[in-house]
Parts: C-alpha cells; sequence; structure tokens
C-alpha cells in the first residue's frame, strides 16, 4: 500500500483533476480550486511516482463534528484498498483531536458502510445543513446519503 500523507500546495492541481473528473460523471460534487487551497490542510493524498492517485479530507465542524469529503481514487488503482485507507487516516485524526462524530455526504454508502459508517438522516446534521448545504447547487433536493461514524467513547478511569 502506498504512503498517506498530508496533501502539499504542489499536489493541488491534480487533487482538483482527480475530484472533479468523478464530478463531471455525477459520482461527487465538484469543487473549485480556490477551494482546495484555502482547504489545502484538510486534505490527505496518496501518491505514486510523483502522481496524486488518492486524496480525502477531514474538515472540522465543530468541537465534535467533522467530515469526510473528497474521497476520490484514480480510476487506474481502484478497488485495492486506498479509498479505506484515506478514509481511515481521516477517522484516526479526527480522534486524534479529540472529535467522536465524523460524518460524510455520499453517493456511495456501500463504501462508507465497509468502512464503519452508518446512514442517517440529512436533518440530525443541522450545523452541516445551514452552514455548507444551502449553498449547494443541488439544496433543498440533495441526493447524497448522509452517512455518520461515531468512534467509542473514551474509557474513564475511576
Amino acid at each position: 500500500m502506498s504512503k498517506i500523507e498530508k496533501a502539499t500546495i504542489q499536489d493541488v492541481v491534480q487533487m482538483h483533476h482527480l475530484i472533479n473528473a468523478f464530478a463531471d460523471r455525477g459520482e461527487m460534487l465538484a469543487r473549485p480550486l480556490s477551494e482546495l487551497y484555502e482547504y489545502i490542510r484538510d486534505f490527505f493524498v496518496i501518491r505514486q511516482g510523483g502522481k496524486v492517485i488518492g486524496c480525502a479530507a477531514l474538515h472540522i465542524s465543530w468541537s465534535d463534528l467533522a467530515e469526510i469529503r473528497s474521497v476520490a481514487v484514480s480510476e487506474e488503482v481502484r478497488k485495492q484498498g486506498h479509498g479505506a485507507c484515506l478514509v481511515e487516516a481521516c477517522l484516526k485524526e479526527a480522534k486524534s483531536l479529540g472529535i467522536p462524530t465524523v460524518f460524510c455526504f455520499t453517493y456511495r454508502p456501500e463504501f462508507f458502510r465497509k468502512c464503519g459508517f452508518a446512514d442517517i438522516d440529512k436533518m440530525e446534521l443541522p450545523r452541516k445543513v445551514w452552514t455548507d448545504c444551502f449553498r449547494c447547487p443541488k439544496f433543498p433536493n440533495c441526493d447524497e446519503v448522509a452517512m455518520v461514524y461515531r468512534a467509542e467513547a473514551p474509557v474513564k478511569n475511576g
């Protein structure tokens, strides 16, 4: 498996092409180049021979809530576990930050179920809906599936 690293400024154009190739087919939401630069610190990438072959972002929404966004893996290396590794890196970062709940909106619910996510009603995520979703061209007729991953509560000693 290839190494997962934090994205750099030099990765942004390749990430943009990768994400928007899927968006052009209606498989994920498009992301403008400016947004990728603005949120570069959210992203993890997998590179192969200097080429970005996968990316995913963990975007913090609130003290107890984060979103996994823009999980994309190049067609030529799909079905090799790269996407699951990217999601795992996002979940690990959320845990290290003390964020117990991670959600996503997706057209690939089966993939996220395999990663431990469960379906949830969009209205259970009001912060997301009223801070991001209302700006989306698909609002209010979102056709993505809302899913959530809840980390186990830490065990308290004593």
